[in-house]
């Protein structure tokens, strides 16, 4: 009876474990394979070489950032507000190697040195930002009011894990509950 291979998907999820925790440099496969607890040979069978998992991390984090939480968010029908405080619910609970906060800071860390991952990134967020145009249009008129609810629910996402203030007599559950009622208002 021969062995299990390891599946294609949990290289590429030890991947991005790997790049948020110490950036692409880290992603190396000797070390990707002590964290599998697996040889370095069955890396080979799925992938030419190092770059080719980047690539194929790349990938995996764009689909599941933009398409794969778009199809989400709408398989839960209703109207706009509905689809929209679904998708904040989501992005406020996302947590792995693929749709936590880390992959994505990570992968914008990479971007700021390595111009093709910069276009990716860029491809994503306005893919991000076009989705939230589409949901706040249906009850927003004014354009300018638009952009800046999509600004902020985005920012937001981004930004508030390098926030370290306190958000006075709220906790920050409690904050982050308020922005999105504002924000659907």
């Amino acid at each position: 009876m021969g062995m299990t291979r390891t599946p294609r998907g949990r290289w590429v999820e030890e991947g991005l474990r790997a790049l948020a925790a110490g950036g692409p440099e880290a992603v190396r496969i000797e070390p990707l394979a002590q964290a599998l607890g697996v040889s370095k040979g069955g890396f080979y069978g799925y992938f030419g070489n190092r770059g080719a998992l980047l690539a194929e991390m790349l990938d995996t984090w764009e689909r599941a950032v933009t398409e794969d939480v778009i199809e989400r968010v709408e398989a839960g029908g209703g109207d706009a507000r509905a689809r929209l405080d679904r998708l904040f619910e989501l992005a406020s609970t996302s947590e792995g190697p693929v749709l936590g906060t880390a992959a994505d800071l990570a992968v914008r860390d990479w971007a700021r040195r390595d111009e093709a991952v910069a276009e990716r990134l860029r491809r994503v967020d306005n893919r991000r930002m076009d989705y939230l145009r589409s949901l706040f249009a249906t009850f927003c008129a004014d354009p300018g009011d638009v952009e800046v609810r999509c600004l902020l629910a985005f920012s937001l996402r981004i930004g508030m894990h390098f926030v370290a203030a306190d958000q006075g007599p709220y906790s920050r559950a409690e904050v982050l509950l308020l922005t999105r009622k504002w924000l659907l208002r």
